[in-house]
């Protein structure tokens, strides 16, 4: 064993004080499809066993090509453009398209091909001053949303799972904008139902109901019978905030608990300074605030100036702010567990006093193991001079609160994208990166799309439970005030949230080539504890002699070790040197063992290879105790570097012209995948050996083209044990 890898174990085990449960016992439930909504209480619990991804059809290139449009993985007909290709157990929780654009789309369930449209998809050269998901029964609002109300995507938030595998391919290419969030599970993980193909079942009318009372009350409360079930009470009372000063709102020490409801009302002409103040949240006596964030941007608004006199400015399902005729009211309906105490703060705006400020909040008693969920943190970071060619850093957990490594959620963003009114810095890529990997789990096509937008929100607001533009004039010559040029944007994650096991980072460009200069600031939402869910226990270097010795390292058709230079998916050439490392190909199978911690829920095994081999997918298996190699799943990465670009345009071209593909070849060959070992397999265990055996998918990148040269592709394997988090609570 190795030394470095035996003194983790024993560290690791030193902080399991539990004995051996069953998984059921250990880990707590994972809300799947649609009960993600409708148990949206359990926001902060842990998803151990559940990844999240987000693919798109981001530019290959790392810039700004038609907008991140029409970049295709492959095509198998001139109606059948692969945007994306998955293989495993899972469900497909969002989709955004730009307009209509690429319907109809085809839905391949395990298989099954089910056509998706849009009523403007018949005449796609008119717009529509209403349109709907087609059909209109199984894709309703408020789960969907269209351009007609958005003003620009088209959003589909309806759950659609699979057994084994999912494709989504787009009739026409023209501006196919697009990008999906999907979730896959560890086999035996305990989900709150099975994972089935999905049955083209209209949604459950009680998800449609929550989602309709976005901007209401949606908390349990005292007096209703729900509120009495869950033992609901409420505090209240009044404060005064005077500049730069604090004010302590509540110190909870009924506990443990969770806060499910917070409200704070102040007049309507102290709003705009108020927004200004700060809110402080701080859980369980902690030296660090989880909270601390300007107000007006932590419920979800750059701004509290009301410039439309409009009723809400957010009217999402966790915040909202709302004017009546005397006051501003803003409400949070996040759940807050916290174990032994919790202390909401305000920090007065820089100038100006505010009186009359009320506040309420709601909490219930927490029954369940601390370690089962996060607390919740918002992050505030004041971008003020972005850096030229370097992301902007949102989030990276190992570096907030101390530091160090932490297991939780990410589950939104708001953030101030210009004080100018400048709206084209939104053509930069969402980059989110989760427990170390190099390659983003998550690469999306424009900071408009990840707040629900297309066409700049054809420059107008708009607020809907997940996604909004709450402020922000179309352009600088339309504004009254300084107020009125700050642009923002909020996306909030329930069903689509991203789960990590010991770091998140997320990271935004400025600008199509991280080239914008404008003043962003964000507040980060997320749940998390500082202890890891993830624990990584060993590492094979394929090519290094001496790794692949002590690992046990057997390919019998391997190809000599070669030294690749080149990049990962981070954007423009500018902003990142290419890296080398060396690592083989086999066309057969390679075997090799990996250290464990016996005390495993599961194995998360992380490959870096070489994306210049198309498609490539392997059959994992495990060998048993016994000796006997047992199947473990299918392990299957889409495309390559080189994909097609279809956008017609020009003469002959346009949104109802065939596809014009353009092959493209990137300098990106490096990228890390990931796959999930059952824990059946791995439980008890203390190493395990692993057969990775090559299946090749013989499939041109275009109809009738050459196949080109298969190889399963392998640098480096990282194996990561998946635990429950254990910490002490202060």
């Amino acid at each position: 064993m190795h030394k470095k890898i035996a003194a983790l174990q024993i560290a690791v085990l030193f902080l399991f004080l539990w004995p051996t449960r069953t998984i059921a016992e250990v880990l707590p439930t994972i809300p799947v499809g649609l009960d993600a909504y409708r148990q949206w209480e359990r926001w902060p619990y842990q998803r151990i066993g559940a990844r999240a991804y987000m693919r798109s059809t981001y530019d290959r290139a790392g810039g700004n090509e038609t907008a991140d449009a029409s970049h295709f993985l492959y095509q198998e007909r001139d109606d059948f453009n692969v945007a994306l290709d998955v293989e495993g157990k899972g469900v497909l929780y969002f989709v955004r398209t730009n307009h209509w654009h690429g319907s109809p789309w085809h839905y391949e369930v395990d298989g099954d091909d089910f056509i998706v449209q849009e009523t403007t998809t018949a005449d796609p050269t008119k717009k529509l001053d209403h349109s709907v998901f087609i059909p209109e029964d199984l894709f309703p609002n408020p789960l969907t949303w269209t351009y007609s109300i958005t003003k620009g995507a088209d959003l589909m938030w309806v759950p659609i799972s699979f057994e084994k595998s999912f494709r989504l391919a787009y009739s026409r290419t023209f501006y196919g904008t697009g990008y999906y969030i999907y979730h896959h599970y560890l086999e035996g993980a305990p989900l709150s139902q099975p994972v089935e193909t999905w049955k083209r079942l209209p949604p459950d009318p009680e998800v449609l109901e929550l989602l309709n009372r976005a901007g209401t009350d949606i908390a349990p409360k005292p007096g209703t019978e729900e509120g009495e079930k869950v033992g609901i009470q409420e505090v209240s009372g009044s404060v005064t905030l005077n500049s730069k000063s604090s004010s302590t709102l509540i110190e909870l020490e009924d506990a443990p608990s969770t806060i499910r409801a917070i409200k704070i009302s102040v007049p309507r002409e102290k709003a705009t300074a108020f927004g200004k103040g700060k809110i402080r949240m701080t859980w369980d006596g902690s030296e660090h605030s989880s909270v601390e964030a300007p107000i007006d941007l932590f419920f979800g608004a750059g701004t509290l100036h009301n410039r439309d006199n409009k009723e809400y400015l957010v009217k999402s399902l966790p915040v909202n702010i709302r004017f009546d005729d005397e006051k501003v009211i803003l409400a949070c309906y996040f759940p807050m567990p916290f174990h032994k105490s919790a202390k909401i703060e305000l920090v007065g705006p820089e100038s100006e006093r505010v009186e009359d400020i009320g506040w309420s909040v709601r909490y219930q008693p927490y029954e369940d193991p601390a370690n089962q969920v996060g607390y919740f943190h918002a992050t505030y970071v004041d971008h003020a001079t972005p850096e030229l060619h370097k992301d902007l850093v949102f989030l990276d957990t190992s570096l907030v609160e101390g530091g160090g490594d932490w297991s939780g959620s990410f589950i939104g963003t708001s953030f101030i994208f210009s004080d100018r009114a400048v709206l084209n810095t939104l053509e930069g890529d969402p980059r989110f990166f989760f427990d170390d990997s190099q390659t983003p789990q998550a690469y999306g096509t424009g900071t408009e799309e990840w707040g629900g937008g297309g066409d700049y929100w054809g420059g107008l607001n708009m607020t809907l439970p997940l996604a909004g533009h709450p402020v922000g004039v179309r352009k600088p010559e339309d504004a009254k005030s300084e107020e009125d040029l700050i642009q923002s944007a909020y996306r909030f994650l329930l069903a689509d949230l991203m789960p990590f096991g010991k770091r998140a980072l997320i990271r935004f460009e400025h600008g199509g080539h991280n080239d914008s200069k404008e003043h962003y600031r964000s507040v980060t939402y997320w749940y998390g504890v500082n202890a890891p869910s993830l624990v990584m226990t060993d590492e094979l270097n394929v090519g290094d002699p001496a790794s692949e010795k002590d690992h046990d390292y057997d390919s019998p058709d391997a190809s000599d070790s070669y030294n690749l230079t080149s990049r990962y998916e981070w954007g423009v050439d500018e902003g990142f040197s290419p890296v080398t490392q060396t690592g083989r190909t086999t066309t057969s199978h390679s075997e090799f063992t990996l250290e464990l911690i016996p005390e495993n829920e599961g194995v998360l095994l992380r490959r870096t290879l070489d994306y210049q081999y198309p498609n490539q997918r392997a059959m994992v298996h495990v060998e048993s105790e016994n000796g006997e190699w047992v199947e473990a799943g299918v392990w299957y990465l889409a495309g390559s570097n080189t994909c097609y670009h279809s956008y017609p345009k020009g003469e002959g071209g346009g949104e109802l012209a065939p596809s014009s593909p353009v092959v493209q070849t990137s300098n990106r060959r490096f990228r890390d995948d990931e796959f999930l070992v059952p824990r059946h397999l791995t439980k008890g265990r203390d190493s395990v050996r692993f057969r990775i055996e090559f299946t090749p998918v013989e499939r041109p990148l275009l109809p009738g083209g050459e196949i080109p040269e298969l190889a399963w592709s392998e640098f480096n394997y990282k194996c990561y044990c998946l635990i429950l988090p254990t910490f002490e609570v202060n």
